[in-house]
């Protein structure tokens, strides 16, 4: 009784947990191709003035092993005007930065932009999710992957 007791609460905690996993990510349909979104999303980057650190592209990795995988795309990029704060207030912060942006095909063919949310980050770091800073990465995540996903 006591076994099935603590395994009822333990899986009840991980379908929490994964729910509240699946609510710190945003996702945002794109019009455009993987590689197109991600172009867009890159120029729109480095016209904020930010910094592209990579672009993995995880097809082609799959393919390196002779696996089939979606177009999926990542690209990592920041602004040390706005990282550094966050990791001046609490270090560990750099584990998650700079951000990162997926752009991937799912089963229906569709374009997926996906990245999660920086509240939920400041959550993982014991950070204020109020701070300027914080603000700042999600107004920036918002502006950047809307130009990237416009229909234009």
């Amino acid at each position: 009784m006591i076994r099935s007791l603590s395994t009822g609460l333990a899986l009840g905690m991980t379908l929490f947990a994964t729910s509240a996993l699946a609510d710190d990510m945003i996702k945002i349909t794109s019009p455009h191709s993987v590689s197109e979104t991600l172009d867009r999303l890159e120029q729109a980057v480095t016209g904020a003035g930010a910094t592209v650190f990579a672009r993995i592209d995880h097809a082609a990795g799959a393919a390196k092993i002779d696996a089939e995988l979606r177009p999926t795309q990542l690209l990592i990029f920041g602004n040390p005007r706005i990282g550094t704060p966050a990791m001046q207030a609490v270090q560990s912060t750099g584990l998650d930065l700079p951000l990162r942006v997926l752009a991937y095909e799912n089963e229906a063919g569709e374009t997926i932009v996906a990245y999660h949310a920086p509240a939920a980050m400041a959550d993982a770091h014991g950070i204020d999710t109020t701070a300027p800073y914080i603000q700042q990465m999600a107004g920036a995540l918002n502006k950047l992957t809307s130009k990237a996903t416009a229909a234009e």
